[in-house]
């Protein structure tokens, strides 16, 4: 195939969605949904971005696999995701772990994700399988992977993230030669490799592969019948490629969506409740790395109609207010000071509260005289009159969840127990 036909690659290819894990790095946040389906940006959902991108990026057939908690992800799947017509040759499959292949097993690793939904994926006829992680927040243009996979004649291309080498250990580690094959995939290595020419930088597993659809049918059919794999792509199936085939990386700075001039290549993992507190507090930046008003790459989402926000009082001391911040529709800011905060859908703030570097979902209602700062507050949460969070470290630590960075998540089963 010629990488310069006039139609895409983007359009021969499936986009597999692993959003089965829990992230339990972000502690409470995931007790009652999967990582992909944890708030992002004011609106969104973490599941969106890759979505977005695939949608963006040309590909129309697109399909997620779900397992811990799904039903928040499915249902946000289900409203916001439900535009694609199978008469365009389009197509949006949910797969929740089913036990499709076996009555005593669910999806035991990633590969194993995908092999267990191999018919449903053959009945699209797909030339390429774009596979993608449904828990990192990012754009990219897969279209310029795919055609670097077909141009390379790769068995597998795997997208990679530049990053400093001392903090690369907790990464699946690619060590390549100067063409970018990669020479051997190290997981979480203590001394990872550098890439060449570069002492300082390695490059990290992005947990994004491009295969050729029956090649991939045909690795995952040999790797279910291995009884000492763990039927994972990182743990298994990429290592296995990269001694016995032709394994490529895909450096993430060649098809990264920048802002403008910017030339920063924005990518974020937000696993930790600290690095989710920033990633989202970086937001309200006057020129933030990552721009959701960016027309030409959209973010999709479940687009709730709401009222506009709402900004009420003018007193001295009961003045509604909001600086540096985001502050979603549906929003009611009453007599309240907000700074540097970013406000989900339906957050009300009650007169006298000042609230500064917060991330609130969707539904808070704070009470009146509450001051809070550095807090991540879970959806739904109502803050008691008065609540004072982000001044005395120690006593925060024993009512909520306080990250070494002293942020505070705040969850009503925390406030709760306040009370009992």
């Amino acid at each position: 195939m010629s990488a310069a036909r006039s139609e895409p690659l983007a359009r021969q290819a499936l986009a597999f969605v692993l959003a089965g894990g829990r992230g339990s790095r972000l502690l409470e946040l995931t007790d009652r949904r999967a990582k992909p389906a944890v708030y992002f940006g004011g609106k969104s959902r973490i599941i969106d971005f890759a979505l977005s991108n695939a949608v963006n990026s040309g590909i129309r057939r697109i399909a997620v696999a779900t397992q811990y908690k799904a039903h928040s992800l499915i249902r946000h799947l289900q409203t916001g995701w439900n535009f694609f017509r199978p008469e365009r040759n389009e197509s949006f499959d949910i797969l929740p772990a089913s036990q499709r292949v076996s009555e005593n097993m669910w999806y035991v690793g990633t590969a194993d994700a995908v092999y267990q939904n191999i018919d449903i994926i053959e009945s699209h006829a797909c030339q390429f399988i774009v596979v993608l992680a449904g828990d990192h927040i990012y754009k990219m243009d897969y279209e310029v992977m795919l055609r670097q996979h077909v141009e390379s004649g790769a068995d597998v291309t795997v997208g990679c993230l530049e990053m400093p080498r001392a903090e690369s250990s907790g990464f699946g580690i690619m060590h390549i030669d100067e063409n970018g094959w990669i020479q051997e995939f190290l997981e979480k290595p203590k001394d990872p490799p550098p890439m060449p020419g570069k002492p300082d930088v390695s490059l990290a597993s992005m947990g994004i592969y491009v295969f050729n659809a029956k090649f991939l049918f045909d690795e995952l059919k040999r790797d279910a019948a291995d009884p000492n794999s763990n039927h994972d792509f990182g743990k298994d199936i990429i290592p296995y490629l990269v001694k016995h085939g032709r394994a490529i990386a895909h450096q993430f700075s060649t098809s990264c969506v920048r802002s403008g001039s910017d030339p920063r290549a924005y990518w974020r993992d937000a696993g930790t409740v600290d690095a989710y507190w920033a990633a989202n507090i970086d937001l309200t930046d006057v020129v933030p790395e990552l721009d959701l008003f960016d027309r030409a790459w959209p973010i999709w989402s479940y687009a709730e109609i709401t009222p506009p926000a709402k900004f009420v009082h003018d007193e001295e001391s009961r003045r509604g207010q909001a600086v540096s911040s985001l502050v979603s529709g549906g929003c009611i800011i009453s007599g309240a000071s907000l700074r540097r905060s970013l406000l989900f859908t339906g957050v009300r703030i009650n007169s006298y509260a000042n609230v500064e570097n917060a991330v609130i979902m969707p539904y808070v209602t704070v009470g009146r005289g509450a001051r809070l700062k550095n807090v991540v507050i879970d959806r739904g949460v109502e803050i008691p009159e008065g609540l004072v969070v982000g001044e005395d470290p120690a006593f925060d630590a024993q009512r909520f969840r306080t990250t070494e960075q002293g942020i505070s998540l705040i969850t009503q089963p925390m406030l709760d127990r306040l009370n009992t």
